[in-house]
């Protein structure tokens, strides 16, 4: 039981956590970087999308002391992608869900974050423009923001995250139970050379009077 709530631990982390992070950062294949903030300035990136590149996801990694961005409620950053005056994309950003930023440099106490903005599912070939600019949380002293896009990314199935937590639920449950069961319920076990060997019956093994 013990080695079978270990099976559906490991099964529920991969389904629930390592799949959707790997759909988001790994499927498809990117089709640029683009240094949307540096220097106290944002400014808006033109992208030469296809309509092959669809679906593209849209990243974004945001530079900045992690005890400003740690625990943060409030919209951090917003971006809008738009192509022939069409909204194709607008979303608000908080970075508040990510578990273990990147460093930016062993020598600075900057912090990489990333989030994702969304998925453009159709493509109109064109340019697209994405406008990145400050949302409404206070004290972010942000270095730097890059926009990436990846192109040809496989959608995250929603069923998979709920899934995923439930198995490693059930997996942990049971190692649990399997530990405190285990046991014996009657405390240790006893040792066999401290109970009085039995009776040997038969020639020279008749108990004596």
């Amino acid at each position: 039981m013990r080695f079978l709530s270990v099976l559906l631990l490991i099964a529920g982390a991969a389904i629930g956590i390592f799949y959707p992070w790997a759909m988001s950062n790994f499927s498809g294949h990117a089709i640029g970087t683009y240094r949307v903030y540096e220097g106290g300035r944002f400014r808006p990136v033109t992208v030469q999308l296809a309509a092959g590149d669809a679906p593209v996801r849209v990243l974004v990694d945001l530079t900045a002391r992690a005890e400003r961005v740690a625990g943060q409620q409030r919209t951090v950053l917003t971006l809008t992608a738009a192509s022939g005056g069409r909204t194709a994309l607008a979303s608000a950003l908080s970075f508040n869900h990510t578990d273990n930023p990147r460093e930016a440099s062993p020598q600075l106490p900057d912090k990489i974050f990333r989030d994702e903005a969304g998925v453009i599912d159709r493509v109109t070939p064109g340019p697209y423009v994405f406008t990145v600019g400050p949302g409404d949380a206070d004290g972010i002293d942000m270095r730097a923001v890059d926009l990436i896009l990846r192109a040809g990314t496989g959608s995250i199935d929603e069923r998979a995250e709920p899934a995923g937590y439930t198995l490693m639920g059930v997996g942990l449950a049971g190692l649990v139970l399997s530990l405190v069961f285990g046991r014996g319920g009657g405390g240790r076990p006893q040792n066999p050379n401290s109970q009085p060997p039995p009776p040997r019956w038969g020639r020279n093994g008749s108990p004596r009077a």
